[in-house]
């Protein structure tokens, strides 16, 4: 290089590196030297703290079974699982029906409008009279839901007439002074029965009983899961109802909800490729209560990152860092009266904005960093799977982390312009904006194709980490699939949906590179509306 080109880059690109060097420098120690800085990122590195002392206690536990579809429950107190009795035909609501109890079968009733209101004989009765009892089954219990009386709960009638003047719940009875009842529920009893107006009676009998052993309820827990290994796609076969209670649906017909003309099955609908799952259709009770340890671990452990990258880096870290720490870039020296020191150097106001951002961001950027391979260091090592550590994760943080870092910038861009045009109230409007960025943001998560959440930055980051989640783990859209359609508890449907923004490609590449142009683009436009606004501004 000869003397005029050394020249020439002494006086223009060194003197350019050493005033954005310098300006970059000032604006880091500056930052660095408040109270605030140190105080918002220490609440940044307390909240995720906290959220790993969460997660690690979470994640640690057992993920015990759980009865998805209730047919380990009895609910009539007979000893009697509901999914043994549905298997045998008797009901879970009746303490008198049970497999083996036998059936009730009515011989005859008194209306409310039948003009014989008397009966008598040794039966079993249903409906609400007095009685005249020659025996009765005392004997003869059951709960609150057969509506059985309880003899030993019996109490003295109140005086005037009977559902009348008075009246008691169902399921019990009082005893008159001449030693007659009044009944209203189920007993059995040899007598004779007198029935009010506008009241029934029916009776009969049950047929024979036999003994059958009750089935325990872990039976029913866990025992009609899904037949996948959870990683192979083309190992998806037919799926049956293992337990049986869909196929004794519609009278043992079974049930097709999913109209393909089987009963009982479900559908796996795979993408163009044929690796992923992108939708199942399932006829009902089949596949409903699946082995949660097969899949909720993995479910907590995707649902914890990408809902921390979400809703503590993106929407609290990159909302309110910068509204502590680039707010004040330029309206702070104006207001100490030290802006007009600066600019008296040769630097053009546009690189000043410039380097101060750019200072701002190293700072912030940095923070955010080391606080992204903090998380993405304790969560590898706990997380579910066979290895020591999961590399898996660390390009979903590393999303998480880019994510944040543009947040930053457009959000530094854009507060630091705010304070630019309005000094006295910028903070206001400012701290307006992020609550309505927040809001967005929850919009986003819960309607990601909406309009109105596109005009704000943090709805193009939310769609930046779906991108990058679904990059790194292609197999997360089956994992959303598979908890939508089986009924598996987890926060992944609200915290993750797939990106929208791919331009009709359906790549989460595409969605990446739209919502990185869309974030830098926002920055550049804030920026140059600042550098618009500070550039013709008398500086006193």
């Amino acid at each position: 290089m000869d003397e005029k080109g050394k020249s020439l880059a002494q006086s223009v690109w060194t003197r350019m590196d050493r005033k954005a060097g310098a300006i970059t420098e000032l604006t880091i120690r500056q930052l660095r030297h408040r109270v605030s800085t140190w105080v918002v990122l220490s609440v940044g590195v307390l909240v995720m703290a906290l959220l790993l002392a969460f997660y690690i206690d979470g994640i640690r536990d057992e993920f015990d079974p759980i009865d998805n579809d209730g047919d380990s429950e009895d609910w009539d107190n007979d000893g009697y699982p509901r999914g043994q009795e549905e298997k045998y035909g008797t009901s879970d609501w009746d303490g008198e029906e049970y497999p083996g109890s036998g059936y009730y079968v009515r011989s005859g009733q008194i209306q409310w409008n039948d003009d014989n209101r008397i009966h008598s004989g040794n039966h079993t009765w249903d409906g609400s009279g007095s009685l005249e009892a020659e025996w009765i089954d005392v004997d003869y219990t059951g709960n609150r839901w057969s509506g059985v009386v309880d003899w030993s709960d019996v109490n003295s009638c109140p005086e005037g007439n009977a559902m009348d003047d008075w009246w008691i719940e169902w399921g019990s009875a009082c005893i008159f002074d001449d030693g007659s009842h009044f009944v209203n529920g189920r007993f059995k009893a040899s007598g004779t029965v007198n029935v009010p107006d506008n009241y029934y009676m029916e009776w009969g009998y049950f047929t024979l009983e036999n003994y059958v052993e009750p089935e325990p309820a872990s039976m029913y827990i866990d025992e009609d899961g899904i037949d996948w290994d959870g990683i192979d796609v083309s190992n998806i076969g037919v799926e049956v109802d293992d337990d049986g209670d869909c196929l004794a649906l519609n009278d043992g017909r079974g049930n097709d909800d999913n109209n393909n003309g089987i009963p009982c099955d479900v559908i796996w609908i795979l993408d163009a490729d044929g690796d992923e799952i992108v939708e199942i259709r399932a006829d009902y009770n089949v596949n409903e209560d699946p082995a949660e340890s097969d899949f909720e671990g993995e479910m907590v452990h995707r649902t914890f990152i990408i809902g921390t990258g979400k809703m503590a880096f993106v929407m609290m870290l990159g909302i309110f860092i910068p509204l502590f720490l680039a707010l004040g870039l330029i309206r702070d020296e104006t207001e100490n009266g030290t802006l007009h020191y600066l600019l008296s150097k040769p630097i053009h106001r546009a690189e000043f904005i410039l380097y101060r951002l750019l200072g701002y961001l190293l700072l912030a950027g940095t923070y955010i960093l080391v606080l992204v391979l903090i998380m993405a260091f304790v969560t590898s090592l706990i997380a579910p799977g066979d290895s020591i550590v999961r590399l898996s994760d660390y390009p979903v943080w590393l999303g998480v982390g880019l994510a944040t870092i543009l947040v930053l910038a457009a959000y530094g861009a854009l507060y630091n312009t705010m304070g630019l045009i309005a000094p006295k109230y910028g903070v206001y409007f400012c701290i307006i904006l992020g609550i309505w960025e927040f809001i967005m943001g929850l919009f986003t998560m819960t309607l990601p194709s909406s309009t109105v959440p596109m005009l704000s930055i943090s709805h193009w980051a939310l769609q930046l980490i779906d991108a990058v989640v679904l990059i790194a783990w292609p197999d997360t859209l089956q994992y959303a699939q598979i908890a939508d359609a089986f009924g598996i508890d987890s926060g992944l449907l609200f915290f993750w949906q797939p990106p929208v923004h791919t331009l009709d490609t359906q790549s989460p590449v595409v969605a990446l590179l739209v919502s990185c142009a869309v974030l830098i683009m926002v920055t550049l436009l804030m920026m140059a509306i600042g550098q618009s606004s500070f550039k013709n501004r008398e500086i006193m």
